[in-house]
């Protein structure tokens, strides 16, 4: 999304360079918001299409919002601020545009004859239920929308400000599929705080867990990511998956850091503030590229996956059900499967995506452990 396009005008107070441009209705700024500045816009359109050359494994989405407060430094949505003319660093964390019109628009996209009903995704690039939701209130509308016209449609995200809506969404999955995905990387407090400071505690996302779960609602778990010695260790990921099995996570699966061009350098600013014994490991591990080296992902992979299964969370066997099913693509993550993975490394966690197209629920019944193949599409 550029700001040409988006809106009408723009008033005297947005920042310098952003008033020239088409799209913008206002700029605002709060006192509850300390440090951050919203933009509002007008959306000519809320539904985006995934390139039909995308590993993602889904063809629709949905971000009412750009930019996170979230303020992970290892977001790799950074670089797209790049298109509004911001850096991916602090403007990405405090420089929020709001589709003020989100709702209305996708209420009028989905009533086009053209619409076929395919599976939506929400939360793929920034979160949803960031802290601007709540001054907001955008999804309640994006869920009736979607409700209303039988779309199904999931939901990824770090923000327990979904336990707003989950009677709306409880409500949404009697007559289409809803899956719900939470990430959470980390159990130590302090070193969650240090590496994404604007998200809830790890504690604060357990109880949305299990609040999902309680409403009937399937919830997959994105342990994710994980940090080369930093949470990488038995200890810490045993605990993880102990804490998230217990709260009665559907799924559970585990990635390893990703930093692409625009996060990599943010991300390192920070290791090298708070960790700089380790930026020549660092260095070493993603010394080729964006993702880890391939001997470091096996070296995790073979670490976690016994964990995995002791827990009920293996992936094993999805790829012959996706292929008896007419579902061949497996769901992974957008961006971090790299070639020569392993064939479950980086699947999306049970619950957290919808498997059909059109209309008709079909998500686990609340108790039940979905299986991989149900967030397949």
């Amino acid at each position: 999304m550029r700001w040409d396009g988006q809106a009408i005008t723009a008033d005297d107070g947005a920042l310098p360079g952003l008033g020239r441009m088409a799209g913008l209705v206002r700029t605002v700024r709060t006192p509850e918001f300390a440090g951050v500045t919203f933009h509002e816009v007008l959306a000519k359109s809320a539904l985006s299409k995934v390139p039909g050359e995308s590993r993602m494994p889904f063809t629709w989405t949905i971000n009412p919002y750009r930019g996170c407060s979230h303020a992970c430094s290892y977001c790799f949505a950074r670089p797209s601020h790049r298109y509004l003319d911001m850096n991916p660093g602090e403007d990405f964390d405090s420089q929020i545009v709001v589709k003020m019109n989100v709702a209305e628009v996708l209420r009028a996209e989905l009533a086009k004859p053209s619409w076929t009903g395919d599976a939506v995704a929400l939360g793929t690039n920034t979160d949803p239920y960031q802290r601007a939701e709540g001054r907001y209130r955008l999804m309640p509308g994006i869920i009736d929308a979607l409700e209303t016209s039988r779309t199904p449609f999931s939901i990824l995200t770090k923000g327990t400000l979904l336990r707003r809506d989950l009677p709306r969404l409880t409500q949404a999955a009697e007559r289409v599929d809803v899956g719900i995905g939470v990430s959470l990387a980390f159990v130590d407090e302090d070193l969650q705080q240090a590496v994404e400071p604007g998200t809830p505690t790890p504690r604060a996302r357990l109880d949305l867990i299990r609040a999902a779960r309680a409403a009937g609602l399937p919830c997959g778990v994105m342990i994710a990511p994980v940090l080369p010695w930093l949470t990488d260790s038995t200890d810490h990921l045993t605990r993880l998956l102990d804490a998230v099995h217990e709260a009665g996570a559907t799924g559970a699966t585990v990635l390893p850091l990703f930093l692409k061009p625009g996060t990599r350098e943010w991300f390192m600013a920070w290791l090298r503030r708070d960790h700089p014994e380790r930026v020549a490991g660092y260095e070493r591990v993603y010394a080729g590229g964006s993702y880890a080296s391939r001997a470091y992902r096996d070296w995790l992979w073979a670490r976690v996956r016994p964990l995995l299964v002791e827990r009920g969370f293996a992936s094993a066997g999805h790829r012959s059900q996706a292929r008896a099913s007419g579902h061949a693509r497996t769901a992974w993550h957008p961006e971090t499967r790299p070639e020569g993975a392993a064939p479950d490394e980086g699947a999306y966690p049970a619950g957290s995506l919808v498997q059909r197209r059109g209309p008709g629920p079909t998500t686990s019944r609340p108790g039940e452990s979905a299986s991989v193949a149900e967030v397949l599409f």
